[in-house]
């Protein structure tokens, strides 16, 4: 995990050095390209949006049978983000960003205290196209585009691994973001400030096996709200 982590932090700031013009240039506020770091707050959902299957014969599978109302969450994480934003034109802009994001799921309605997901890393690569506003030197933008969420490293919780799941996987997944958000100049060198937010529709499928048994399989909203904040240079 450690090397691939690694590995898209180099990528990212490959990026960063290839997109930069072979000669130095001075920042500018009209530059085509700028780069964001952000701290960011990822804020999910998790509620479960409907069971796919489930094995009665299984320990877990016949402990939910009878159960209803059953519902689950994500917890909230804070990470640091990388974006990269190329401007077509003054107002028309592309922006992509490079982030991972560790979450848990735990029970909630009917599943209260329970530990269902101990580790989950989220890459959530994602590509909007933005219309930016010109409203004097604080310039507003909207966007919007696709997103994957690419999931690493899954460990059953204590919860579901005493009731004898091993495995726990959950599926990539493809969904949508809309974005709103402002920037700042600081002065005509190309620094500014960023605010952004991000509304991710995602619906991610797990599937935790017992033994080589698929004992139950849930499809998530997970459905992200993702927050962020931080300094920008254009160039």
């Amino acid at each position: 995990m450690k090397k691939i982590i690694s590995a898209a932090l180099g990528a990212a700031l490959a990026t960063t050095a290839l997109v930069a013009p072979a000669t130095a240039h001075a920042g500018s506020a009209d530059g085509k390209w700028q780069v964001k770091v952000l701290g960011t707050a990822v804020l999910p959902d998790g509620k479960i949006d409907k069971i796919k299957s489930i094995d009665t014969t299984t320990t877990l599978g016949s402990t939910l049978a009878g159960v209803t109302g059953v519902e689950t969450k994500a917890n909230d994480n804070v990470v640091p983000t990388l974006a990269v934003e190329y401007f077509f034109t003054p107002n028309v802009s592309v922006e992509t960003i490079c982030c991972f994001t560790q979450h848990h799921v735990s029970g909630d309605k009917g599943l209260a205290g329970t530990e269902i997901v101990d580790h989950v890393l989220i890459l959530p690569a994602t590509l909007t196209l933005k219309a930016h506003m010109p409203l004097g030197p604080i310039k507003p933008y909207i966007g919007a585009g696709p997103a994957v969420f690419f999931v690493f490293g899954e460990k059953p919780g204590a919860t579901a691994a005493a009731l004898g799941i091993d495995k726990v996987r959950m599926s990539n997944a493809f969904g949508v973001a809309l974005q709103g958000g402002v920037d700042i100049p600081l002065g005509d060198k190309g620094f500014g400030l960023s605010l952004d937010a991000k509304k991710y529709f995602i619906k991610p499928t797990a599937k935790f096996y017992d033994n080589g048994t698929l004992a139950l399989e849930t499809k998530h909203k997970l459905d992200p709200w993702v927050l962020s904040a931080g300094i920008a240079y254009r160039f």
